[in-house]
């Protein structure tokens, strides 16, 4: 019989979550819209994500998205955020195969984290973005 001691699950590393302000050419404005980024050397497969913003007040709905691959070495959009959702704590639950594995990890991004005074430089986009590790 395994006991839930005995199952392993692997630590998650080389997978970012960044929030980037960019400019949106088709409605003229300054968007800020969330990513998920591989920058492991090997694809993800089934990726499935999980957003919702929290405070003590409020709670969003969910919002789900599946990736059946994730390349290696790349990023993908995830949802545009409106700006009103960062006095909350936003999290982005992420699961994946790689390999045979399943991976599990859930990124925060606590209130008032999300600014332009924040913003650093973001693996792979050659952009600048709030990122959570």
């Amino acid at each position: 019989m395994t006991m839930k001691k005995d199952i392993i699950i692997p630590e998650v590393t080389d997978v970012y979550i960044a929030v980037v302000n960019e400019y949106n050419d088709i409605y003229k404005s300054q968007d800020w819209n969330a990513y998920i980024i591989n920058n492991k050397d090997v694809d993800l497969e089934m990726v499935l994500i999980v957003t919702s913003g929290y405070s003590e007040e409020k709670t969003t709905s969910l919002f789900r998205k599946k990736l059946e691959k994730l390349p290696a070495k790349s990023y993908a959009k995830i949802e545009l955020l409106h700006e009103n959702l960062f006095a909350l704590n936003n999290t982005f639950k992420v699961s994946y195969f790689e390999g045979n594995k399943m991976f599990d990890k859930t990124f925060l991004f606590k209130k008032n984290t999300i600014s332009l005074k924040a913003l650093q430089a973001v693996p792979l986009m050659d952009v600048k973005g709030v990122l959570v590790k």
